[in-house]
């Protein structure tokens, strides 16, 4: 069976460290030896104490870390899914803005 995915509009914004856009952090160290990921082009971020944090978004599938140059989608209920720069466009296209005068 073929289907196309329901259409319904949703926020997409490219992800930047320090605007809160996480649901959360796990240690580097605890991503490399206890996930089953790829982990080469994950954001990586570095505290002052040297201790090298990654972020993630949790979703009911469990948590997706966040890649270099991800989009991070809200749906209106405010679940968050993460979506590669590769494929985001293919699957949401923008919606025209209306101009105000």
């Amino acid at each position: 069976m073929k289907c196309i995915r329901a259409s319904f509009e949703v926020e997409v914004e490219k992800y930047e460290v320090g605007k809160n856009m996480e649901d959360g952090f796990e240690l580097w160290t605890d991503v490399v030896t206890k996930g089953w990921i790829v982990t080469d082009f994950l954001v990586k971020i570095t505290r002052p104490d040297g201790t090298i944090w990654c972020p993630y978004v949790k979703s009911r599938r469990g948590c997706t870390f966040i890649g270099e140059g991800d989009y991070i989608i809200t749906e209106e209920d405010n679940s968050k899914h993460v979506c590669g720069a590769d494929k985001v466009f293919q699957r949401f296209h923008k919606i025209n803005e209306e101009i105000e005068g």
